[in-house]
């Protein structure tokens, strides 16, 4: 009988053990909250990463992708920072702009962008105001001049496609209509088709790889006529940059500086964050993971095929970054809430 008591005790012992060693994500599942409609390019991204990353973690977890849009993607970061479990199997990608919506402190942000657990972003992301061409504002200058301000669609207020013109408008005395409220690009696309939109600011890297912007502009439906990086880039060599047009303007040092912060989006790209909390090991983990991915040649083939490259940063860079943008001085705060309607 004790010999019995013995093995037995033995092997709960050893399965007690067994399950100690067996890896933390082993037989679990990883979710990527998406802040976009299916088919934008963050939703593309995350699905790129939910195919690649789990070969890469110890325990092999399976990944899927949730899409939760509204409110330009505040819903989807409240939920990964405020309801998600600090576990390690809720990662979330929503907008690198979402934190104009913390600065403005509008009461529907539940999150802090500097705690979020920071994995890297595949990509920056430097972005061009493109123009339907059957309108009068063939440049920035043409804008500038208009009596009557062209009609820009956006989904939220931390999107680029409202903070950008907002900017103009407020900062440079550059009027646009912003017409907000549309459920994601897509459906902006087809208001510029319609008729009902003249422009809209999206990526660089998105108007030069996919639909309909390829076809739009090999048949000139649109042109860009502005782009943010301090240096032209070479895709769009012919378009001036927001640098080159706030020297012409001879824009003030305060404005400026909110620039600077409405820039930083494009540093950020297409995060990818996980809750605030999470256990260290497992934060190493996912953002080797993250890391070790793309640089996988199935990842990097899927990549060609769409006419995207691998520009990353890391989680410990965009970490340090949250908390510059977060940290502000009260007058770039006020006109950022002046700005975004705070």
């Amino acid at each position: 009988m004790k010999r019995c008591v013995f093995t037995l005790l033995l092997l709960l012992v050893s399965a007690t053990t067994l399950q100690a060693q067996a890896p933390f994500y082993q037989g679990k599942t990883i979710r990527i909250i998406v802040g976009n409609l299916a088919g934008d390019a963050y939703d593309l991204w995350a699905r790129i990463f939910a195919q690649h990353m789990g070969k890469y973690i110890p325990g092999n977890p399976n990944f899927i992708v949730q899409n939760m849009t509204g409110a330009g993607g505040v819903i989807a970061a409240n939920y990964v920072y405020s309801v998600a479990k600090p576990d390690g199997l809720t990662l979330g990608t929503f907008g690198p702009s979402m934190y104009f919506d913390q600065l403005a402190r509008r009461p529907e942000v539940k999150f802090d962008w500097s705690k979020f657990t920071w994995l890297g972003t595949p990509e920056q992301t430097e972005f061009i105001l493109i123009m339907r061409t059957d309108t009068p504002y063939q440049t920035i200058e043409d804008v500038r001049k208009a009596a009557q301000p062209p009609k820009c669609g956006a989904t939220g207020t931390s999107t680029s496609g409202y903070y950008m013109p907002k900017f103009l408008d407020d900062g440079l005395g550059i009027k646009f209509n912003i017409v907000a409220g549309y459920p994601g690009g897509g459906e902006i696309d087809l208001g510029i088709e319609r008729g009902e939109l003249h422009c809209r600011n999206l990526t660089i890297s998105t108007y030069f790889a996919r639909e309909p912007f390829l076809t739009w502009h090999k048949k000139s439906v649109v042109r860009p006529i502005l782009q943010t990086g301090k240096k032209r880039d070479p895709l769009v060599p012919d378009v001036p940059s927001i640098y080159e047009l706030m020297d012409q303007l001879k824009t003030p040092e305060a404005t400026r500086r909110v620039a600077n912060v409405l820039l930083a989006p494009a540093v950020f790209g297409r995060p990818l964050v996980g809750t605030p909390g999470i256990p260290p090991d497992r934060v190493e983990m996912l953002r080797d993971a993250y890391n070790r991915s793309l640089k996988d040649p199935a990842l990097l083939q899927d990549l060609k095929k769409r006419r995207w490259t691998v520009d990353a940063i890391s989680g410990e860079e965009l970490a340090k970054l949250a908390k510059e943008v977060i940290s502000q001085p009260p007058d770039v705060v006020e006109r950022m809430m002046k700005l975004l309607g705070g």
